[in-house]
């Protein structure tokens, strides 16, 4: 009896605890079916997404960067391709064994080893590393040839920039390089391994037109990143090309004519304002930028006295001598204090105060006016124009003309140059003007700098007639007109408001300085009366000459000076005087002698931009480069 209830308490506890543990687990079980309710019912839209990004890799494709073309569409930087090595690590057993086979056939120095020894560590194993790339196409095809037994080698093909003129436009069109981490912005692009961007010229300026829209693609990849299959492709949108204002065969007839000689040229039309040629000399490769400038190659830059780096036509700065003295006779007009007809006797000097002024004619040029002064560039006549006038109004002047400020032109790191005022001075230097001074600007010495751009463009408004026609290097049709516009500079800019007698006494001095017997560069004029030019001598001292110097009885010739103490020579001209249409400003950096040495390279450039005539010829539709991978020339007009 005992036994029976005590087996009936076990039984009523065993069925409590059996119920109990019965009810826990249905529990549990119900909100486990709950949670996967939730997580594949009402959450499913959340993680497949997350599953599908898992699987699938969005990856950005870097679009094709626009060209930039000459004005007759001719390429000045385009794409070519890049022949590229890679090693992927764990394809091969031995890193050190494949780099020594590839070394010995393409060059794998010890520095690029290194490189690649790096980034192996920092990537994981499956990940290729670049070795060497911008191969040539014989260099390519050889490892190709032996990839069979180069276990872990791959090879690829993309693209890079090429500048097939290399130093004829490197500071027109600059080039582009690696994203500097300063450089970093929105853009997701900036942010892909090998990416270019424009680091100078119009590569920089018209960066993010010639860079194009980023195209993307999907690629299924493992649970260890590692890409399985590209599964869609969308190839982006290209950049847009960039038409320039430059005439490629003028441009290269320009640096071809400097020769060894270090400086700049400028040629203008002087109705448009389109820049036709612009020649920083000598240059450099921008390729070498694009592909990785090496120490040798960047010391060399930067050690070269004729500084290759600097593009002296919209930077250099440059004291213009006597091609000042046109706007100093306009601003003496202009102040009433000397007329057309003031005459002025040049003995060889001026005594002002307690010092005494040179004439570079050391017995003088006797009695001058205005016109005469220009035609055989006298010294003591713009002593005495400048005098009279003074410094303020001279700047007046040769602000309008386009001096000592910002032209405004589409290209990276122009200078304005100095024009002095009696308030620049005190603001700058913290002292007066002295009167003595106004001599010295009077023939472009002094204080007074200005690039070659800037003297290009004072000749062209003097050529036009008065009128403030702006340079600009981008044929576009913008702010200023059209790009095809050739109205005359009358009916498209705003005039600068001299007397119309004023600019002709300027013109007229300009044209008796290429006419013998005794303009100052009639030596270097151009002969056939349709080709004919007119312009203006300069020298400019990069030191002051002392008295000592000046009365020695044996004189050091300009050519036995150290190069770095020579005078510069400066000439600026246009042509045809008979219908002006270009004007042209050259400087050669310690060139001695503006009539002997900067004429005769001014003449041959405006006598082949007037036989090429490029202003004047219709723009023909951009075109790619031959199958050779050469600009293609120009065929007619």
């Amino acid at each position: 009896m005992a036994i029976n209830r005590r087996d009936n308490d076990l039984q009523r506890v065993f069925t409590r605890r059996a119920l109990l543990l019965g009810t826990a687990q249905l529990g549990m079980f119900g909100a486990l079916v709950g949670r996967l309710y939730y997580l594949q019912v009402m959450e499913s839209d959340k993680y497949t997404l997350l599953a599908e990004e898992n699987r699938i890799n969005m990856r950005l494709l870097p679009p094709r960067r626009g060209r930039v073309l000459d004005r007759f569409g001719v390429e000045l930087a385009s794409n070519r391709r890049n022949y590229r090595v890679m090693i992927v690590a764990e394809q091969t057993r031995n890193v050190d064994a494949t780099l020594e086979a590839l070394s010995k056939l393409i060059q794998v120095d010890d520095t690029q080893r290194a490189r690649v020894k790096r980034e192996i560590e920092r990537r994981r194993k499956f990940v290729p590393v670049v070795v060497a790339e911008n191969l040539s196409w014989d260099d390519f095809a050889k490892v190709n040839l032996h990839s069979p037994d180069l276990p872990g080698v791959q090879l690829d093909v993309g693209e890079t920039r090429d500048y097939p003129y290399v130093q004829t436009f490197s500071h027109v069109v600059g080039y582009v390089g690696a994203v500097a981490e300063n450089e970093l912005g929105d853009d997701p692009l900036l942010e892909l391994p090998g990416f270019r961007i424009g680091k100078s010229g119009v590569e920089k300026v018209y960066d993010e037109q010639l860079r194009g829209r980023a195209g993307h693609s999907q690629i299924e990849v493992n649970a260890y990143g590692r890409a399985i299959r590209e599964l869609e492709r969308h190839n982006g949108q290209q950049g847009d090309d960039v038409v320039l204002t430059i005439d490629a065969d003028l441009q290269r007839f320009t640096q071809e004519r400097f020769g060894e000689d270090s400086g700049a040229a400028v040629v203008i039309d002087i109705h448009t304002g389109e820049i036709l040629s612009l020649v920083s000399n000598p240059g450099y490769d921008p390729n070498w930028f694009n592909v990785g400038i090496t120490g040798p190659q960047w010391r060399q830059l930067n050690n070269d006295k004729y500084k290759p780096l600097l593009n002296k036509a919209i930077q250099g700065q440059y004291p213009p001598g006597s091609t000042f003295k046109m706007l100093v006779g306009i601003a003496a007009l202009e102040s009433g204090n000397m007329t057309p007809d003031t005459r002025v006797f040049c003995p060889g000097h001026m005594d002002f105060g307690n010092n005494t002024f040179h004439c570079w004619k050391k017995g003088g040029h006797g009695t001058m006016n205005y016109v005469s002064a220009l035609e055989e560039s006298c010294d003591v006549y713009f002593y005495e124009a400048a005098r009279r006038t003074g410094v303020d109004k001279i700047a007046e002047v040769a602000k309008k003309l386009g001096l000592g400020d910002f032209t405004g032109i589409d290209l990276t790191g122009e200078r304005r140059g100095i024009i002095p005022t009696r308030a620049w001075k005190q603001g700058a230097l913290g002292q007066p003007w002295h009167p003595g001074e106004n001599l010295v600007i009077g023939i472009g010495q002094g204080y007074v700098t200005t690039t070659p751009l800037q003297l290009a463009v004072m000749a062209a408004r003097l050529a036009n007639g008065g009128y403030a026609v702006p340079p600009r290097i981008v044929r576009k049709d913008d702010a200023f007109g059209p790009a095809t516009d050739l109205r005359p500079a009358s009916r498209r800019w705003p005039s600068l408001n001299f007397k119309r007698e004023q600019i002709d006494l300027a013109l007229e001095g300009m044209t008796r300085v290429t006419t013998p017997p005794r303009g100052t560069a009639q030596r270097a004029r151009i002969t056939q009366a349709e080709y004919a030019m007119a312009g203006k001598t300069g020298t400019s001292q990069v030191r002051r000459i002392s008295k000592a110097e000046r009365e020695a009885k044996v004189k050091v010739k300009p050519q036995d000076k150290p190069w770095e103490e020579r005078d510069h020579a400066l000439f600026v001209a246009f042509a045809p005087v008979s219908a002006p249409r270009y004007a042209c400003a050259v400087i050669v950096e310690h060139g001695m002698s503006g009539s002997a040495t900067a004429a005769p390279i001014a003449r041959d450039i405006l006598l082949e931009c007037q036989k090429l005539d490029p202003s004047r010829k219709p723009r023909t539709a951009p075109g790619p480069t031959t199958a050779s991978g050469q600009a293609p020339t120009r065929n007619g007009g």
